[in-house]
């Protein structure tokens, strides 16, 4: 049986994964507005930050993402909590932070949990990745999580997968992006639906791209149950992100399209059809529920919110309300406040 038709069937016990669309920030957010992606997986857990099993009870799931500058690794995947906030509990999750604060806690976590891992990595800083890339995102922009069903033997293949192959680095920011590693999964998921095309963005991946098709396909496929949340940036470390672009969008928008019309107009004539086409495709609802950290169980619950219309976003009027209050009631009880961060010791040398 193939892996497209567990999903068409599924089975009637089901998990949650989630596409981490998360936004660009800084200088750097404006110079490459493309922002980052990752994959949330409710029921894959790990040993170490690069070799996958299958979760236990109370545990709370990984995030799956490449980075440029960790190590040689392809990929590397997080707890859940600790890769948002930095900490092993969502009831340590602080309502507003520093620097210092931010600091105190990576440098405390990765003591705790990663020191072996991050031995030699860079601390990162504004051209290049580093160890804190890990933890603490949500301290550096806002996060949409586009969440859908898998089954456990698609998350199981995954796992075999990924622990199967080489996980060495090739990263390329055109070519092997952040993206580019979201789409491989995708399509482990769903055979051949994320490809590479013209359209948009001249065949470049971006996180926006993405997460659109994921949309798409979802409208096609409503048994998806595809649903949108937004994971919040906590306030007081950096000014708020801004809304990811693709490629062509960005250059349109910011004027970077002037000078190239002069040096080339049959490409920036490319540029603005492109943007025409696709760029202006609405890929997120307007009003979004916002998940706090003891909220963040329902990535991993039966709440389901279906879509509005074929073509159109994801559902959102009123989400907010009806979410919030059963999402407290149960976050205790699928591992909210477990300590995540101890589920995963130091990796051997490889």
């Amino acid at each position: 049986m193939t892996v497209l038709s567990l999903f068409v069937h599924p089975a009637p016990l089901q998990a949650q994964a989630a596409f981490l669309l998360e936004e660009p920030y800084g200088v750097f957010g404006h110079l490459n507005p493309t922002g980052h992606a990752a994959i949330y997986l409710s029921r894959v857990c790990a040993d170490t930050p690069v070799h996958l099993r299958m979760c236990g009870p109370g545990e709370t799931g990984v995030v799956l993402s490449r980075y440029e500058g960790i190590g040689h690794y392809d990929w590397v995947a997080m707890p859940l909590i600790p890769y948002l906030y930095s900490v092993d509990s969502a009831t340590k999750v602080p309502d507003r932070v520093s620097v210092p604060v931010v600091d105190r806690l990576r440098d405390r976590y990765r003591e705790r949990y990663l020191a072996q891992f991050t031995d030699g990595l860079p601390r990162g800083g504004f051209f290049s990745g580093g160890w804190t890339e890990l933890v603490g995102a949500a301290y550096e922009r806002r996060i949409y999580a586009l969440r859908f069903q898998t089954t456990r033997a698609q998350d199981e293949a995954l796992v075999r997968t990924l622990n199967s192959t080489a996980n060495i680095s090739h990263f390329h920011l055109l070519t092997n992006n952040c993206a580019d590693f979201d789409r491989a999964i995708l399509n482990l998921y769903f055979p051949r639906k994320f490809r590479r095309s013209a359209f948009p963005d001249a065949g470049l991946t971006t996180p926006r791209h993405i997460a659109h098709r994921l949309v798409v396909y979802a409208h096609r496929h409503p048994q998806l149950n595809l649903s949108v949340f937004q994971i919040p940036q906590v306030p007081g470390y950096r000014k708020p992100s801004h809304r990811n672009h693709g490629i062509a969008e960005s250059l349109v928008k910011s004027g970077y399209v002037v000078p190239i019309v002069i040096l080339s107009p049959y490409v920036a004539g490319g540029l603005l059809a492109d943007y025409l086409i696709t760029g202006r495709d609405k890929v997120l609802p307007k009003h979004v529920s916002h998940l706090a950290p003891l909220e963040l169980s329902v990535l991993d619950g039966p709440h389901v919110l279906p879509l509005t219309r074929p073509g159109g976003p994801v559902l959102s009027p009123n989400t907010a309300s009806r979410v919030s209050p059963t999402v407290r009631g149960v976050s205790s009880e699928v591992g909210g406040d477990a300590a995540v961060g101890a589920t995963m010791p130091l990796p051997q040398n490889h």
